[in-house]
């Protein structure tokens, strides 16, 4: 239990997927203009994060690793499909993010017209695949594991989205020099929260 909670923890601050890799920057600096937008999207790349991680981690284990189709009959021992790792992982993501966009419209349509472009894009969100990858290359013990990194991924990427667009709201009311408005100090303030999370790789999990 204990190595499922430092994982997750892990997950959150000090692999943070935004602050400590940049990943999924074009949704998270394009959707941070609102906290209610922000919220929206984080929600749903927990959900994506929290079922595909886990979804992924079976299909690699127990169909694309070499010797994984062991279990199907012993005559499959030496085939080896993980050349098709990418593909099919993106196809899991794809098909988990349609199911979202789907529940999204049906119980928040204003939040599904807010978020408009981006929400079908989570498909293709650096994070999303980033979380499968990163599962596949740490080869976590079990699915209770990669369950708990892809939540804790999921609830790191929320935090710094949630982050983001409260900064932005209240920056809207402070006096940002003209070249600076928008993005660019979006940018600087994004480097400082990474640097912020940066202090937590000292914490011993």
């Amino acid at each position: 239990m204990q190595d499922l909670v430092n994982i997750f923890v892990k997950s959150i601050f000090i692999d943070n997927m935004i602050f400590a890799y940049f990943l999924g920057m074009c949704s998270y600096l394009a959707v941070s203009k609102t906290v209610k937008t922000g919220v929206g999207l984080g929600f749903a790349v927990i959900f994506v994060l929290g079922v595909t991680v886990p979804v992924n981690y079976i299909l690699d284990k127990y169909v694309l690793q070499e010797g994984a189709l062991t279990w199907v009959s012993a005559d499959f021992a030496s085939i080896d499909l993980s050349f098709l790792g990418f593909i099919m992982f993106i196809a899991i993501i794809a098909a988990i993010v349609q199911l979202v966009e789907m529940i999204v419209e049906k119980f928040s349509p204003a939040l599904y017209g807010a978020l408009g472009i981006f929400l079908p894009l989570i498909a293709v969100n650096c994070s999303i695949l980033g979380g499968a990858l990163f599962m596949q290359e740490r080869q976590y013990a079990g699915l209770a594991e990669a369950t708990s990194f892809g939540l804790g991924s999921g609830v790191g990427w929320f935090l710094a989205i949630v982050a983001i667009s409260a900064i932005r709201e209240k920056i809207r009311y402070s006096n940002v020099p003209a070249p600076l408005r928008g993005l660019g100090i979006t940018f600087i303030i994004t480097g400082l929260m990474g640097m912020a999370f940066m202090s937590f790789m000292g914490i011993e999990l």
